[in-house]
């Protein structure tokens, strides 16, 4: 059965979203078909300014609506610890335990040559300037325990400590199961991988 124009290019459309597969697009387009028109009319803005009312904070790279980011703004904050994760979903995850207490960098990806990610792709460059520019005591590498991970996680601390020898340097410790991502880790396990860091 042929479809209208508009039912299969909104099914095309969900079908480019990650973990969306051609029977879930047509049950969501179906779905939003009985949607009210303001409902819908709600939906279409939101994801409009998606990208057009956010962008990356000035200092930690996470994604925000003002030039410094709530995090980066808030003088409670400890300055001298900052947290390093691959996306703005890990940071979240990390500030719904409400144990971390620091500041945050985001990479917004991880060191993949597989598919042809350096440093010079994420926001490592950004990272260190950072860390010259500011008295630091410990960096905290948050990036996923995979392989990808482990890479970008060694490139940093390497890096590092071209800048300085007096800085900590510390990886999540158990808790995380290798090959895991962060944004699916409950409050109590990225709880336990914080505290059981260590130095590397």
């Amino acid at each position: 059965m042929k479809l209208p124009k508009v039912i299969e290019n909104l099914i095309e459309s969900f079908q480019k979203l990650p973990g969306i597969g051609p029977k879930t697009a047509q049950r969501l387009t179906f779905y939003l078909l009985n949607v009210p028109q303001s409902q819908l009319d709600h939906f279409a803005e939101s994801i409009s300014n998606l990208k057009k009312k956010t962008f990356f904070c000035s200092v930690c790279k996470n994604i925000t609506e003002v030039d410094l980011c709530p995090i980066c703004s808030d003088p409670s904050r400890n300055r001298k610890v900052i947290m390093v994760v691959e996306q703005p979903l890990d940071l979240i995850a990390f500030e719904k335990t409400g144990k971390f207490k620091g500041l945050y960098h985001v990479l917004h990806g991880r060191i993949s040559p597989l598919e042809n990610i350096g440093p010079d792709e994420i926001f490592v460059d950004d990272l260190l300037k950072r860390i010259s520019s500011q008295d630091i005591d410990e960096i905290i590498i948050a990036t996923n325990p995979n392989m990808e991970g482990e890479a970008t996680a060694m490139y940093l601390a390497k890096e590092i400590r071209k800048i300085s020898d007096s800085i900590k340097i510390t990886r999540l410790g158990m808790g995380i199961p290798t090959g895991a991502d962060l944004e699916y880790a409950d409050d109590l396990t990225l709880t336990q991988a914080l505290e059981g860091r260590r130095q590397i």
